[in-house]
């Protein structure tokens, strides 16, 4: 039995805006098409996200940016067909008794090709130094009142290292474990323990959802290419691995 079968709802947790599309993308559409119903945490509006060189560069290091993202996101989601989305921090995602506020995207630096680290310059309110308990907090409110049958997020190393990443699962690991809610991390590549899902069939969904990016990437064919030049293939395949809960 598949690890996506019968799930009656599924919670993904990302950091930023695209991410739920470049690294999940086709796991969403496939739960949907499962049956399952999506719904999407994003932590922070990806305000230090680099912008494509081209009409939207001007809004690069501006508060334009942040409802630029927030916009690209409601289009991508919807062709994804995530039935509902909430941001970090506001209702229902915070915590009983706490006022709202914004996670800001912390930013991040090369260590090297495909692997990222902290930046010197995170913003004393960004994600990735915010109070782990009250990140896990937050999002355990919001899973409390979804009652997902499953949470998927990052693995332990943020996929490529980006301190948001790396915050957004050990908050919805810590949240899960303390809400008894199923936990499972995205893999990039096949591994013991894990279920491998490959699926090239939802290339074309995919590949529509990641244009709704347009700050942040361009689709060339079936690559992407980044802000930076990066180029990557677009993945329609991902594994998925449970981590204990209780």
């Amino acid at each position: 039995m598949s690890l996506l079968d019968d799930q009656r709802s599924v919670l993904f947790v990302h950091a930023h805006p695209d991410d739920e599309t470049i690294s999940t993308g086709a796991l969403i559409a496939e739960c949907v098409a499962r049956g399952s119903r999506v719904f999407l945490l994003t932590c922070s509006r990806g305000e230090r996200g680099e912008v494509v060189a081209g009409p939207l560069t001007a809004l690069a290091g501006t508060i334009e940016l942040a409802r630029e993202r927030e916009l690209e996101l409601e289009r991508a989601t919807g062709i994804l067909g995530v039935h509902s989305k909430f941001w970090l921090g506001e209702p229902p995602a915070r915590a009983a008794g706490l006022s709202p506020r914004r996670y800001r995207d912390s930013g991040m630096v090369w260590i090297r090709p495909g692997l990222a680290g902290p930046a010197d310059d995170a913003a004393a309110d960004a994600l990735s130094v915010a109070p782990l308990a009250e990140v896990a907090g937050d999002i355990a409110a919001l899973i409390v009142r979804l009652r997902p049958a499953l949470v998927v997020s990052y693995d332990d190393g943020g996929g490529y290292g980006h301190p948001d990443h790396v915050r957004a699962h050990e908050a919805a690991l810590a949240a899960s474990r303390s809400t008894g809610t199923p936990f499972a991390e995205v893999l990039e590549t096949p591994a013991d323990g894990a279920e491998w899902f490959d699926l090239p069939h939802r290339l074309a969904v995919v590949t529509d959802a990641l244009r709704a990016h347009a700050s942040q990437l361009t689709v060339h064919g079936t690559d992407i290419v980044h802000s930076g030049g990066q180029r990557e293939a677009i993945v329609t395949a991902a594994g998925l691995r449970l981590v204990p809960t209780h």
